[in-house]
């Protein structure tokens, strides 16, 4: 493994899936800018309300199950887009909350074939050992991901 990124220009794109309630991404993103890797990042949206929100435009709905059903598949436009063009999807599982959008977007990337990686601690490996057996890799934390990253994108 060489210690300097590709020399190729090219950039990649990767999405960063998954737990919003930590700065997992911020550590991604200012350990491939530290180490000078051509990264593009895409995201969810991360704003929870904003999230839920997303399909209040198409009218307002009396049962909460409608509102998520709507917003769910507005947020799905922008997420299956962003996957779709991404080279790399890496899926962070936090130990707080149950992230069911996570474990979807794992099985998208598995059913279309888009590479993947998990972020998890050592506690979850028992209940995402599916997820866990499709991914390319586990990573326990950001820095990983960006040596994972910075491997990929070495010249050979």
């Amino acid at each position: 493994m060489t210690d300097s990124p590709s020399n190729h220009n090219v950039t990649w794109t990767v999405y960063l899936s998954g737990e919003i309630h930590s700065d997992w991404r911020e550590q991604i993103r200012a350990g491939c800018e530290s180490a000078g890797l051509p990264v593009r990042f895409r995201a969810p949206v991360t704003d929870h309300a904003a999230s839920d929100a997303a399909g209040d435009m198409l009218g307002v709905e009396a049962e909460p199950y409608w509102r998520d059903h709507k917003s769910a598949k507005v947020n799905a436009i922008r997420t299956r887009t962003l996957i779709d063009q991404s080279d790399l999807v890496v899926v962070r599982f936090g130990d707080k909350y149950r992230q069911w959008n996570a474990a979807f977007d794992a099985g998208y990337c598995a059913a279309v074939g888009k590479p993947y990686l998990t972020l998890h601690g050592e506690d979850l490996v028992h209940a995402l050992k599916e997820v866990d057996a499709a991914a390319l890799a586990w990573a326990r934390d950001p820095q990983q991901v960006v040596e994972i990253l910075r491997y990929v994108l070495a010249d050979s």
